[in-house]
């Protein structure tokens, strides 16, 4: 007999948009998944600094070790574990030590650009992209760089102008295309979040 593959559940959407608020509120009303951040696979870029911020460009689909990725995912799709990056995001580079996360019957997996790369698409059985206003993200971008990342104003503001917004409308919002489900407003659409939990909690209920 066999054994059933792990579902994987990909949330995508800009930065900003509220990815992150869906999968906590998530956790609070599902069980049994574990979760995957396309930023714990960002490439290190250690010479950025506030005040060169632009030099690496993280809002592109190459700012990514997809092929590590793409073998993570294969490895929980088939029940093995994973030995997940930690990235430093204040000093821009992955760190020494790994974070063990074990195969559960669901991943739920989030980035930016994780509908991009088609190797990387064709390993997500759900698709839901978050539509959230670009003035929202913004702001949502420039409280949690200045609070969490240690970044200025100016080069939150130089980074959005210069690299953000042009890679959002050039490799995120295309993506919208391949989504099988649109949340509009992100976390704040207790519907559609209604919605996905009771389709995630019929997927482990079937795979018990």
């Amino acid at each position: 007999m066999s054994v059933e593959k792990t579902k994987v559940i990909g949330i995508c959407g800009g930065s900003g948009s509220g990815k992150t608020t869906i999968v906590r509120k998530i956790s609070e009303l599902a069980s049994d998944f574990v979760f995957l951040a396309q930023d714990s696979y960002y490439k290190s870029a250690e010479f950025i600094s506030n005040s060169n911020i632009t030099a690496f460009n993280f809002d592109r689909p190459d700012a990514f070790d997809n092929a590590l990725l793409i073998e993570h995912l294969d490895a929980l799709r088939d029940d093995r574990p994973i030995d997940m990056p930690v990235y430093d995001f204040v000093h821009h580079r992955r760190k020494e030590e790994r974070l063990r996360v074990e195969p559960r019957k669901l991943v739920i997996f989030e980035g930016i650009m994780i509908f991009s790369d088609r190797e990387v698409r064709d390993r997500i059985d759900l698709k839901v992209f978050v539509d959230t206003p670009d003035d929202i993200r913004f702001i949502r971008r420039l409280n949690r760089d200045i609070k969490e990342r240690g970044r200025t104003i100016d080069s939150v503001i130089e980074q959005y102008l210069t690299v953000v917004r042009p890679g959002h409308y050039e490799f995120i919002e295309p993506t919208k295309q391949f989504a099988d489900i649109i949340i509009p407003e992100g976390g704040q659409n207790e519907n559609a979040l209604n919605v996905l939990v009771t389709f995630i909690n019929s997927i482990l209920a079937a795979r018990q």
